[in-house]
């Protein structure tokens, strides 16, 4: 798939999905945040938005960006209803291209898959000098296919926490890798099946 297909890709997938009432923020999130101070997060492909309504509503300032703005627009109004939108700013906007020019203390990049060509480890990269002495970048990706994912491939294999971690070439003399595991639980689809589920859980914290 081209890259400028991207946009018009996502909007459809979200546009034939009901929008949620209650977006609920991804389980590796919450668990890696709760007890962290609140400050400034930028959420890469926010999708549903649960993560970024969650983390808002716990005080954070959140830049929330996705490629659809199908997405972007829901987590918007959201946003408003719930007395947040000056907690986050939701963008539509291609993180292959560029990244904002701002500072974070958290970075997180839930199950940042796609179906077209991108440079992940790049924005990954990218992403972590995003960050001040301090922050973390947290990634969670597919361990496992669900019965509702889109890529039923069932040769399909995910690299793990190290193997996201590598290319990435931090220096450990300015980041550490504070989780690199492959936790299961039990995940609930669009559809409502619900499944035993791979987490690949990725937390890197910026030490100068």
């Amino acid at each position: 798939m081209e890259r400028s297909d991207a946009a018009t890709y996502w909007d459809k997938v979200y546009a034939e999905r009901p929008a949620s009432a209650d977006p609920q923020p991804n389980d590796r999130l919450v668990e890696t945040v709760t007890a962290l101070p609140p400050g400034d997060a930028l959420d890469l492909g926010c999708g549903g938005g649960g993560d970024a309504l969650w983390l808002a509503s716990r005080g954070w300032r959140v830049t929330a960006l996705d490629v659809s703005a199908v997405a972007t627009t829901r987590l918007a109004r959201q946003a408003r209803s719930r007395g947040l939108s000056d907690r986050i700013t939701a963008r539509q906007h291609d993180a292959s291209a560029s990244l904002p020019g701002l500072r974070f203390d958290l970075v997180t990049a839930h199950y940042f898959h796609t179906p077209y060509a991108q440079d992940r480890t790049a924005i990954l990269r990218s992403a972590a000098h995003l960050l001040r002495p301090g922050g973390r970048l947290l990634v969670v990706d597919h361990g496992s296919t669900a019965p509702w994912s889109w890529n039923q491939d069932a040769d399909l294999r995910y690299p793990t926490p190290q193997e996201v971690a590598a290319p990435m070439c931090l220096s450990p003399a300015e980041w550490t890798v504070e989780r690199a595991d492959t936790p299961r639980r039990m995940a609930v689809g669009p559809d409502g099946r619900t499944a035993e589920v791979v987490d690949h859980v990725l937390l890197i914290r910026r030490t100068a």
